[in-house]
């Protein structure tokens, strides 16, 4: 397993379960990890992650545009 060791000045005020929080949040919202991964590296299960992506303003739904367009100029309209 990957270490990394983040100081922060004494003055900012962020604890250590949020600092790695945002970070897998960030990480998650960027697609570098699935919710499961971020969750795990946050110390969460999945359901409690979900819920707190919200405090962070992460969607759930992580789904690229590009491959939501790609998505709908391969989809049969005619048979829905």
């Amino acid at each position: 397993m990957k270490k990394i060791v983040i100081e922060f000045p004494e003055n900012f005020n962020i604890s250590d379960l949020e600092a790695v929080t945002a970070m897998a949040a960030q990480l998650y919202e960027m697609g570098k990890l699935s919710i499961g991964q971020a969750a795990q590296l946050a110390g969460y299960d999945k359901r409690e992650f979900i819920e707190v992506l919200g405090t962070f303003g992460v969607s759930i739904f992580n789904y690229p545009v590009d491959d939501i367009d790609r998505d709908i100029r391969n989809a049969d309209l005619d048979n829905l």
